[in-house]
């Protein structure tokens, strides 16, 4: 049986929650070059020195292995990330209803226009498409921001 969980991030769970983004985002992102040739180490550097001063995180477990993560900045999810090997597995859904129990006043996300699964998932929770623009430097492609309101 499998002990599944999702729990406050660990200092020890850095290089666990690096990988789980690194992983996933290379599987996800085949439409980004810049993504293709990011090495881990620069997409660890990227994780300590950017993503992790600025966001809340939260890590999904299963039998003590970190397999997902969630970062917030307040009630914007900045990243949410699963390992390849445990899509389709629920942690999306996972993550989006513990992100919902502590932002229940509304959640907003960007994701890239091509990110099919992540749309679907989104919109499958009730996130509304509000604008669809570019994303930033150095990605500069197709993106598309989400909002969650709970009475919509």
């Amino acid at each position: 049986m499998s002990d599944e969980s999702i729990r406050p991030y660990r200092d020890a769970d850095e290089i666990a929650v690096a990988n789980v983004w690194y992983r996933s985002a290379r599987a996800a992102f085949a439409f980004l070059p810049n993504w293709q040739a990011l090495t881990f180490d620069q997409a660890h550097s990227i994780f300590r020195e950017v993503i992790l001063p600025r966001c809340d995180i939260w890590v999904g477990i299963d039998n003590n292995n970190v397999v997902a993560f969630l970062a917030m900045n307040d009630s914007y999810i900045d990243r949410m990330f699963v390992d390849p090997d445990e899509w389709r597995k629920g942690w999306g859904t996972r993550l989006i209803r513990f992100a919902m129990s502590q932002h229940p006043a509304g959640l907003e996300l960007h994701t890239h226009q091509q990110n099919r699964p992540a749309r679907s998932l989104y919109e499958h929770h009730g996130f509304k498409a509000i604008r669809f623009g570019i994303s930033p430097a150095p990605e500069n492609v197709p993106d598309v921001e989400y909002h969650w309101r709970p009475s919509e």
